[in-house]
């Protein structure tokens, strides 16, 4: 969710490790001609029942807000309905499980407007945790620069100084950021600072891994990790720490090889146990 150009796609494409642009199905589950609805999803302006699907990773079912800055009151009302109804819903296969709500930082002077305390203030998302994500954080290095250059620095100096300065304004950003939302009623389960998204190729282990220790239920984190399949490594990580911590807790039980390898495996992408499932942000 966030405003239109706040770099929602390009989250998504690295998520999935592609560069290819979602299959769109509507709620009836029937493909929608891309090219008619691309100039829309462009400018935040497309339903968001509507289904994004990448062929990469046809695990994870995403579904686009409008664009918040536009959006009209009745807009507002549909993304709230639509966010209570798919939290609450009993059928899995509908059931929303993370949200990720984007502000953009090259707009820096403008970056919690009216329509973001508003979804704070009003949008109770129940047991579904909204991950803040602080985008588009790399062009506070040429603010950085620029303003060091206003101080009287030369280029070069002005580079070379820029990355403390530039982590500097970001931690601010953060600061004020969550300074602003935490007081509303229904405040950021977690906040997190992303750059270098335009970048192919570029990892989001710190959005998956904030995203997992902000679900619950552990079934809900297993899922999330074996259905990514851009970091074997988070995989690793989560089917080692997962079930040797639960298996060390139980001191007096012998640890059946059989059974912690079965548990391990299921937090591996390609691992089935039957059952067809996806995650949907």
């Amino acid at each position: 969710m966030g405003r239109a150009n706040a770099g929602k796609t390009t989250i998504l494409q690295r998520v999935c490790n592609t560069t290819d642009q979602p299959e769109i199905f509507n709620g009836e589950g029937e493909k929608v001609d891309a090219a008619v609805v691309q100039g829309s999803l462009t400018r935040g302006h497309h339903n968001i029942e509507d289904e994004l699907v990448f062929q990469s990773s046809p695990g994870f079912v995403f579904h686009d807000s409008c664009g918040f800055e536009s959006g009209s009151e009745e807009q507002f009302d549909l993304m709230k309905k639509f966010v209570r109804d798919r939290a609450k819903t009993t059928k899995l296969d509908e059931r929303i499980h993370a949200i990720w709500f984007c502000i953009p930082l090259n707009e820096s002077h403008r970056m919690v407007m009216a329509a973001e305390r508003k979804f704070f203030d009003e949008c109770d998302t129940g047991h579904v945790p909204v991950i803040l994500l602080l985008t588009k954080a790399d062009t506070l290095s040429l603010e950085a620069v620029e303003g060091l250059m206003g101080q009287g620095m030369s280029v070069g100096e002005a580079m070379e100084g820029a990355g403390k300065v530039e982590k500097k304004m970001l931690q601010d950003c953060h600061e004020r950021v969550k300074g602003w939302l935490d007081e509303k009623s229904f405040p950021p389960k977690d906040y997190l600072s992303l750059t270098g998204m335009q970048q192919e190729g570029a990892k989001c282990t710190q959005l998956l891994t904030c995203t997992a220790n902000a679900l619950k239920e552990e079934g809900l984190q297993q899922l999330l990790i074996s259905t990514q399949q851009s970091n074997f490594e988070l995989c690793m990580e989560f089917a080692i720490m997962k079930p040797l911590k639960r298996c060390m807790k139980k001191q007096n039980d012998k640890i059946q090889p059989a059974h912690l390898a079965f548990s391990m495996s299921m937090w591996f992408p390609f691992v089935s146990n039957g059952i067809i499932v996806q995650i949907r942000c």
